[in-house]
């Protein structure tokens, strides 16, 4: 047994400042010279404003206050009250004489925070988990935010010129809904909405940061003094953090592969629930996912051929094909990731429109959307191809920003999930099926995908099914091909025979006679019904 850790004592400490300002009537309250002191009275960690012109304190309780950072010499310190309503007790504006005064009372503030959560009796845990922590890994979590800490991965959204240049006009477009107004940037990132929110006139940007990144957006905000002093980025989870009003705008890039990977929607709409204003506005304000089957023999060759490896008897003196089976089925449980012809489309699309203005974060634990089609086409089924557009309800402007395939292509390209059995399909069949995504604590999706055949000819009218297809998919894990998009012909010729390297009898066809008639119908032109 370890034995028991003591705090260590909490000394009295006192800081001068030049200013302290109500924020709840800063035109009514003075600006004189203040002190600053920390002090632990009767167990509890306080800290304390007193003007030096007034008798008024103002006292902090450290288990509930929050410092937020606005430059190198200012600071607001904010104060939660009532925790049903998400509301503050009070807050001040404080400024320091010097840069070396702010930065030792700010770390003096985060060592007694540290300190309060081991005084006995103390209300605040050091070791209680969030929201975010109790359905989130940790170790998902920290490679999540320690890969969008980096700016080489910032380059690469910043570079997608699309996602970029959407976002711009869709503020720009809509000035009248950012100007004068209070805007939360969720998951800011460079900073870079921020900054357009005050391009376009915001009163202030609350640019909410939880990786390392949030210092890199300080450092490019404080580099554009036109808005910097508009601009206020505070590191930590939407989850966790307080702010000290409420926003009238909620801007942010919530969404990951087939829109809803990565589970950031659900901090778009807890950012919602806690910091929009009853009439806030929200961009983007819907999503929708956007869903084809899909024929592509080169890419469900390229993906059985992946196995084949496995099929050796003798690697070395080893026999690998007791192997095969779960290797094939480990490949075909990969989405992939890449842009592809929209002529591959067999049927038009369907999509399942998903609300952030009124979607509830329990919501997006489960998702069940039931899948109907009609082939437009004789051909084989190789799976679904997914993508994404959402919209941004301005008041001025509606822009929709969309992935769609044979749109310009984004750092979010298309995703199919191949199933390791395709169906054989007639032009005019009825295609059912379902999609059902399960969320996960690795920030991500668990999708089960089935696609089946109606009966089709003669005997359609009694119904029933004649081919299905099955399977699982793990969105955390995709296959990125991410090339661009092959150039197909335009009338595709039949599906060609197995290959020589495939093993047939693990891409079985459930009904031998109705193969052979289907590669004997003539070719379609995949432009007349799509």
């Amino acid at each position: 047994m370890f034995p028991a850790m003591e705090a260590s004592p909490l000394k009295k400490l006192e800081f001068s400042l030049d200013s302290v300002t109500d924020l709840s009537s800063p035109s009514a309250s003075s600006s004189s010279p203040a002190v600053a002191t920390f002090s632990c009275v009767d167990g509890v960690t306080e800290l304390r404003f007193l003007q030096s012109d007034s008798t008024h304190c103002f006292t902090f309780d450290l288990a509930s206050a929050q410092l937020f950072k606005l430059g190198t010499v200012q600071f607001i310190c904010v104060s939660a009250g009532n925790s049903e309503e998400k509301s503050f007790s009070q807050g001040v504006n404080i400024i320091f004489g010097s840069e070396k005064d702010s930065k030792e009372f700010y770390d003096s503030f985060e060592e007694w925070r540290r300190k309060e959560a081991l005084v006995p009796g103390s209300s605040t845990l050091s070791a209680s988990k969030s929201k975010f922590d109790d359905k989130i890994e940790a170790s998902s979590a920290k490679m999540y935010f320690h890969y969008y800490g980096q700016l080489l991965h910032q380059q690469n959204m910043l570079q997608d010129y699309v996602r970029t240049g959407t976002y711009y006009a869709a503020v720009m477009e809509n000035r009248s809904d950012f100007a004068g107004r209070v805007v939360v940037d969720v998951g800011a990132g460079s900073g870079i909405l921020s900054m357009f929110a005050a391009q376009a006139g915001a009163k202030h940007v609350y640019a909410v940061e939880a990786s390392e990144m949030a210092e890199y957006a300080r450092k490019l905000i404080a580099g554009n003094p036109l808005f910097a002093d508009r601009i206020t980025v505070i590191k930590g989870k939407v989850e966790d953090i307080e702010l000290p009003e409420k926003a009238d705008v909620l801007i942010s890039e919530p969404m990951g592969t087939l829109l809803v990977n990565e589970r950031m929607l659900e901090s778009y709409v807890i950012a919602r629930d806690r910091f929009m204003s009853p009439n806030g506005k929200m961009f983007p304000t819907v999503g929708r996912i956007h869903m084809a089957p899909f024929s592509d023999e080169f890419l469900f060759i390229e993906m059985a051929n992946k196995a084949l490896f496995w099929q050796q008897q003798n690697y070395y003196g080893v026999d690998l094909t007791p192997l095969f089976g779960s290797a094939h089925q480990g490949y075909f449980s990969q989405p992939v990731v890449d842009a592809f012809d929209p002529r591959l489309l067999v049927a038009p699309p369907m999509f399942h429109t998903i609300d952030f203005t009124q979607m509830k974060e329990e919501d997006f634990y489960e998702i069940d959307i039931p899948l109907k089609f009609t082939a437009s086409m004789c051909t084989r089924v190789h799976g679904l191809a997914c993508w994404f557009d959402v919209l941004f309800d301005g008041s001025t402007v509606q822009r929709w920003l969309t992935t769609a395939p044979g749109a310009p292509t984004t750092h979010w390209y298309q995703i199919r999930c191949v199933l390791a059995q395709p169906i054989y399909v007639m032009a005019g069949q009825e295609i059912t099926g379902r999609l059902h995504l399960i969320a996960h604590s690795g920030q991500s999706y668990t999708i089960d995908l089935t696609l089946s055949a109606k009966m089709w000819g003669p005997g359609a009218s009694q119904g029933g099914i004649l081919q299905s297809s099955t399977c699982k998919f793990d969105l955390k894990e995709p296959y990125y091909r991410m090339s661009q998009p092959q150039a197909y012909p335009v009338a595709q010729e039949p599906p060609l025979p197995p290959q020589p390297q495939l093993n047939t009898q693990d891409i079985q066809i459930q009904n031998d006679e109705f193969e052979e008639e289907l590669l004997q119908e003539p070719p379609q032109n995949a432009n007349t019904q799509l």
